[in-house]
């Protein structure tokens, strides 16, 4: 019988969930199924309870429901729990297990695709909403030499560093985006909502160096992030290749089997 698999969001049109993981599950001869779910805001719960009963095995879970998904799950991986959220359930009646794959996702994209070591390296994390605190603990177990957190409400950045309960929290450093400090950084991550929207941060060209490699977390498009970050001499680059990891770590999660991300990934650029 075929498995059922789904991404649960809203909105969910845009996902390009499905074709990912119906990639994966040609290449790894894997017989699944997966969907995108329109979840109501206030009913992603009914709505994974409901695929249970549909006897889906898992899902995948985006905007707005990362906070649910967290809540709803009776275990949780370690990661999970550290950062309070989830985008990968393993359904079961009787279990149904949490995981964040966002933070692998994005350290197996630079380190890997991108061919970018952190281990020594400075990085500045523009944003501290719910995609930072997803990728902030896999960034810190790559043993950066410094983090620095900027936000526009420095307070926010504060707690998202206290939160995270690292060992060595003075190592990591939050500021306002108008206060960073100038500083060459070899990795700058745009996980804020400002892309989404076309919005320019206020960012100083000071920041961007033929040395740095500038991330936009959002993907498909070229963002005011990365065009600032050309203008002044740096590499940049948007999410898809997070977008395509954090899946293959979630397909290995539900099926056992690691799927090669890097005809996925070249796929989907050469659709845009």
């Amino acid at each position: 019988m075929t498995d059922k698999y789904a991404v649960i969001g809203n909105p969910i049109a845009h996902s390009k969930s499905p074709q990912i993981h119906m990639e994966f599950a040609k290449q790894t001869n894997q017989d699944i199924s997966y969907k995108a779910i329109l979840a109501p805001l206030n009913e992603f719960e009914v709505t994974a309870r409901r695929l249970i009963d549909e006897g889906y095995k898992g899902v995948n879970v985006t905007v707005p429901f990362k906070l649910q998904a967290f809540l709803l799950s009776n275990s949780l991986s370690p990661l999970a729990k550290a950062v309070c959220a989830v985008n990968t359930l393993i359904l079961d009646r009787n279990n149904i297990q949490g995981h964040n794959t966002d933070g692998i996702g994005l350290i197996n994209d630079i380190t890997q695709n991108l061919n970018t070591k952190l281990q020594g390296k400075r990085i500045l994390l523009l944003g501290a909403g719910g995609a930072a605190q997803g990728v902030l603990l896999p960034l810190w177990y790559q043993k950066p030499k410094q983090i620095i957190i900027a936000n526009r409400n420095v307070d926010k950045a504060v707690e998202l560093i206290n939160n995270a309960q690292l060992t060595e929290p003075l190592l990591i450093q939050a500021y306002t985006f108008d206060d960073i400090p100038y500083e060459e950084f070899d990795l700058i991550i745009n996980a804020t909502s400002a892309s989404l929207s076309g919005e320019q941060l206020s960012l100083s060209d000071i920041l961007f160096n033929e040395n740095t490699l500038a991330y936009d977390m959002m993907y498909g498009r070229e963002t005011p992030f990365m065009q600032q970050a050309r203008a002044n001499g740096a590499k940049a680059t948007d999410g898809l290749g997070m977008l395509v990891e954090q899946a293959a770590e979630a397909f290995y999660i539900w099926r056992n089997v690691r799927p090669q991300t890097a005809p996925v990934i070249a796929m989907l650029r050469n659709h845009n």
